[in-house]
């Protein structure tokens, strides 16, 4: 039986067939020619403490929506004025994300100068000119859905394109491909893709194997200041959260617990 991941892949796999007919790679290749040059993702998670990459999303693989009254304008607003340092979008359509929500955050972003990631099951060098023409800084690669040979080819595309590239893993053997892919920027996911299940040690066990001069991002199952607290001591630079925002009691509260250790 396929895992969740397998069949995530797989039904992706079927909308890229219908997406690639409706607007083909040569359009969007004419559409990015003269667009502006990508903010500067990995600059913005540099500092003295975590930076909080703020992810825009109305429902999540392992809970189903999580808000109701989707806005992701006014959410990427809430982040960005509390403190977020970046902005994460699901563009997902399995699960309720899209790509016209990734074009509607840069009408904020590109005047607060807060680069976006695109976040979604990419594997054809399709999806990185299509991450270009809708205006993303950074996207992400996730290890365990590709061959060596493609994450270094997805890679070296988004390079050519000046996106820079989020490489996620989840064990030691992932992080060792993406180190040998050249990776900068490395995600640790707390999330296992194939259960669905967090556990904070796997940062913990992972962060300290990546070499110095690389940034690390720990993703998925963070809540509260006590989680960054404890990410730290792990030479974590960012952290990606959605679910702990978007189903706070008060959105811009807990942006500021967690981007600026503010408890009001």
């Amino acid at each position: 039986m396929p895992t969740i991941l397998e069949r995530i892949v797989l039904a992706k796999q079927k909308e890229l067939e219908i997406q690639k007919s409706v607007l083909p790679i040569a359009t969007i290749e004419d559409q990015i020619r003269d667009m502006a040059i990508p903010l500067n993702f990995s600059g913005a998670l540099f500092g003295d403490r975590i930076r909080l990459i703020a992810e825009v999303k109305k429902a999540s693989p392992s809970k189903g929506v999580l808000m109701t009254e989707f806005d992701p304008v006014d959410l990427s607003k809430t982040y960005i004025d509390n403190g977020a340092a970046a902005i994460s979008v699901l563009t997902d359509v399995r699960f309720q994300g899209q790509p016209s929500h990734l074009r509607s955050v840069k009408t904020v972003t590109s005047f607060t100068r807060t680069p976006v990631l695109r976040k979604d099951f990419i594997f054809d060098p399709y999806q990185i000119y299509e991450t270009r023409m809708l205006g993303a800084d950074a996207v992400l690669l996730i290890v365990s859905v590709l061959s060596q040979k493609q994450l270094i080819s997805l890679m070296e595309l988004a390079r050519s394109l000046w996106i820079q590239v989020l490489v996620e893993v989840h064990s030691e053997g992932e992080l060792k491909r993406a180190l040998d892919a050249g990776a900068e920027i490395i995600g640790i996911n707390n999330r296992n893709l194939h259960t669905f299940e967090t556990d904070l040690l796997i940062t913990e066990h992972i962060a300290p194997k990546v070499p110095n001069g690389k940034i690390i991002v720990s993703e998925s199952g963070i809540a509260n200041m006590g989680d960054v607290h404890r990410l730290k001591q792990s030479r974590v630079d960012a952290i990606l959260v959605g679910e702990a925002l978007i189903t706070a009691n008060d959105i811009g509260s807990k942006v500021r617990e967690l981007a600026l250790g503010m408890l009001n």
